[in-house]
């Protein structure tokens, strides 16, 4: 029964932008979410860009295809070549957005936004993420959260206290492939034995500093006003001290929280060293070779784990690795990379037995890896683990290195989404109270100390250690 002057359905929009709305996420499984017919149109949820630059361009057009989501306003300083060229492109896909110079103006002039996509450059996540969550909006943030442990700390407690929802684009924490991997064949199926060593990298070419078209400039006074002090500070600032964090974090920032996600651990320790072997040190303040290799403690013993990047080669390009006793795993965004390497130890038997297990639906997997593996014996299922060897460039020259073999896991149907596409959905599920957030504030920050050490210990020249209170707010 309905008291007289009671709406009888929460409105849509005081749900989305409440605590409650938000809070909802953590009492509802995808199980129950789902229970919705699949062709039920979403109730709509309106967003804005704030920058629009490569990053926020990349979001905005992988968001677009994700049903329910409205752009209403994009904001950036660059008016005359970044805010025109992304609010026309969104116009076109029809999503009448109005266009801002000023993020404070947008979030006066724009009374209907539930989200907000922030894609700035490092030195203003924080500032841009606090006043959207202080305006009520929930906020989908770029990694690295932050270019410093103090302002990642502000964005966390401004979330929690807030009550909204801060999601940091560590994308992989949402990759089907991925989540496959750690949660099942690395803990559930301990495919690989006790994990002994990791390793990573992010290895690209010679690149040149970014340009601009001439006449276009943004205005000196603007770019003053924000830090930047000139038009090609704003243009490459990720090289920049103050405004960037160099390549090691803002690519580390993605794969060093793989090791932390894998391992479920922090790491004890980190050792580093970098250099600046190829750029000029004066258009160049971060080292563009890095290396590091972090010491962690797991439930099961120690893992040694090293990263590089390096910006003037690109052999191999990036990837993640994890060793243990039974075999290697080798996984990237790149699904062509993937890859299982079984060590003696690990038993084709072992592959079949546990072949079973997921056919009877004693062990799970992804949905879609669900219904293919219904339509498969055990025999098939196994070889979709362990095909036959198959030449890789890893171990090419190699001698007497474990046979390669294609990881598909039964997962070629979910990996045809954009890489960024499945963590925007959890945002938005999020949002509507179907999931919980893949990457919160607590394991955006947990990554920024860990990766923010990085400089810190090429600076110090020495090993830095980590306290377990470094990783709490």
């Amino acid at each position: 029964m309905t008291t007289p002057g009671m709406p009888r359905r929460i409105d849509r929009r005081r749900f989305l932008q409440s605590a409650a709305g938000a809070g909802a996420a953590l009492a509802y499984t995808p199980t129950i979410a789902n229970v919705a017919s699949a062709a039920e149109e979403p109730d709509p949820i309106n967003v804005a860009v704030l920058g629009a630059g490569s990053q926020g361009r990349l979001l905005a057009m992988t968001a677009r295809r994700i049903s329910g989501v409205r752009f209403k306003a994009v904001c950036d300083i660059w008016g005359a070549y970044n805010l025109k060229w992304l609010s026309r492109l969104l116009k076109a896909y029809r999503h009448p957005v109005n266009a801002y110079l000023d993020y404070e103006e947008m979030l006066a002039g724009e009374n209907a936004l539930d989200a907000v996509i922030v894609a700035t450059p490092d030195c203003w996540h924080a500032r841009h993420t606090i006043a959207c969550l202080e305006a009520g909006l929930h906020v989908y943030c770029e990694t690295p959260m932050s270019n410093n442990v103090e302002d990642a700390r502000a964005m966390l407690r401004t979330a929690r206290r807030t009550g909204k929802l801060l999601q940091i684009g560590q994308q992989r924490r949402s990759n089907p492939r991925y989540r496959f991997c750690c949660d099942r064949l690395l803990h559930e199926v301990k495919l690989f034995g006790q994990l002994v060593a990791a390793a990573g990298q992010w290895n690209r070419a010679v690149q040149t500093p970014f340009g601009w078209p001439k006449g276009r400039e943004v205005d000196e006074a603007v770019l003053k006003k924000h830090g930047y002090p000139s038009m090609n500070h704003h243009r490459n600032w990720r090289w920049y001290r103050g405004l960037g964090s160099g390549p090691v974090v803002a690519l580390g920032s993605h794969q060093i929280d793989v090791y932390n996600w894998f391992l479920d651990a922090r790491p004890t320790s980190v050792l580093a060293s970098g250099r600046t072997n190829y750029h000029d040190e004066q258009t160049h303040e971060w080292c563009d070779t890095v290396m590091a290799v972090y010491e962690y403690e797991t439930t099961e013993g120690g893992v040694t784990a090293r990263y590089e990047t390096l910006t003037a080669n690109s052999h191999e390009g990036y990837f993640e690795k994890f060793m243990g006793e039974k075999g290697t795993l080798v996984l990237s965004e790149r699904s062509d990379v993937g890859r299982l390497y079984p060590e003696p130890a690990i038993r084709r038997e072992d592959v079949i037995k546990w072949a079973v297990e997921l056919k009877a639906g004693r062990l799970t997997a992804p949905k879609a890896a669900m219904e293919m593996i219904e339509r498969m014996t055990v025999e098939q299922l196994a070889q979709v683990l362990f095909i036959a060897p198959t030449p890789d460039p890893i171990v090419t020259g190699v001698s007497q290195a474990p046979s390669a073999t294609v990881m598909s896991c039964g997962l070629a149907a979910t990996l045809n989404k954009p890489h960024h596409q499945p963590h925007l959905e959890n945002f938005f599920d999020a949002i509507r109270g179907e999931a919980k957030l893949n990457c919160p504030a607590e394991v955006g920050y947990e990554t920024t100390v860990t990766v923010l050490k990085i400089n810190k210990a090429i600076e110090a020249g020495r090993k830095l250690s980590f306290r377990p209170e470094d990783f709490v707010v």
